[in-house]
């Protein structure tokens, strides 16, 4: 555990973007010193464009009441992490776009810790972030852990699910996609694939030490192209894990739902970025009426069924 969050500091600490930069100024000016950490994400970290899209941001809060100022929205954020919402900052001419998710350093330990049963966090987590801010040292260090945390997790639970024998690819590959069926997303089945090509140096130097630390009996053996690993989990164990993600699948959906809700009040435009979201990953053109900008929750169930029905979401 102590190598993987040791590993994790030294891929968590880059040079970043102007505009990066910007969205983070302006989130701690927004926020001011209810800020603990602030974590740089997704497709945008991939391609190493702030300006190609919209950056995804978790910004970690030492408490809801002291980032909102009122009770509502730290209520909101309490009884289902993370809320969303929508930041447009002008860098050296050029207006970067970002959409940031508000968590208590609480909830993130917790949504990243073993006993936490929906993979919404840890299996986000567990994939490539880098820190952006951070209050001092060891509130960094404490998100980092919480990182190291949620691979661990991640790997924990994925395992017992997949084959007794395979390499890391194989792993994350098909581990991501259980995840992406545990929610309601509009992936294409080749995305967990493609999220691993794009981060292979990085999955090939966690797996390992992971590995040393999963509570399962792990054999190594190296063949002609890769490593495998023979992982050893009993009959009523892999039993209980497909259960378990029959479960998550279920439980997802509904938690997506109800995030896609509280979206609506919390995200400017949220119905539009929805929109342009899902026809970015799927191909599919859909049309945002006037009705529904003004009364999301009214009027996009039929869309939502209708989309579903065609199998947009996964």
């Amino acid at each position: 555990m102590e190598q993987l969050t040791e590993l994790l500091d030294e891929r968590t600490s880059p040079a970043f973007s102007g505009e990066l930069l910007a969205l983070r100024d302006a989130l701690l000016e927004r926020y001011n010193e209810a800020v603990d950490a602030m974590l740089f994400y997704g497709s945008n970290l991939r391609s190493g464009d702030a300006l190609d899209g919209v950056v995804d941001l978790y910004l970690v809060v030492a408490d809801y009441r002291k980032a909102y100022g009122k009770s509502l929205p730290a209520i909101f954020n309490r009884l289902l992490p993370p809320n969303v919402y929508y930041l447009e900052v002008a860098a050296d001419g050029r207006m970067v776009r970002a959409k940031y998710a508000v968590i208590s350093m609480r909830d993130l330990e917790r949504g990243t810790s073993a006993k936490w049963f929906h993979s919404y966090l840890w299996g986000r987590f567990s994939q490539p972030c880098e820190l952006l801010y951070s209050r001092d040292t060891e509130t960094g260090r404490r998100v980092r852990k919480a990182l190291a945390q949620a691979l661990l997790t991640f790997l924990s639970r994925v395992l017992p699910a997949l084959p007794e024998r395979l390499d890391s690819a194989a792993i994350w590959q098909q581990g991501l996609a259980l995840s992406y069926q545990a929610e309601l997303r509009a992936e294409k089945p080749q995305r967990a694939i493609h999220l691993y090509e794009s981060w292979k140096d990085y999955f090939s130097k966690v797996t390992p030490l992971a590995m040393d630390v999963v509570p399962f009996k792990v054999e190594r053996e190296q063949n002609a192209s890769s490593l495998i690993y023979a992982v050893s989990i009993p009959r009523h164990i892999r039993a209980l894990s497909r259960l378990g993600w029959f479960v998550r699948r279920l439980q997802g959906k509904l938690l997506s739902l109800l995030r896609l809700m509280k979206a609506t009040f919390t995200f400017q435009g949220g119905i539009d970025y929805i929109a342009w979201k899902l026809e970015r990953h799927t191909g599919v053109a859909i049309e945002v009426t006037p009705k529904m900008r003004r009364h999301p929750l009214l009027y996009s169930w039929g869309l939502l069924w209708r989309l579903y029905r065609r199998k947009v979401f996964r």
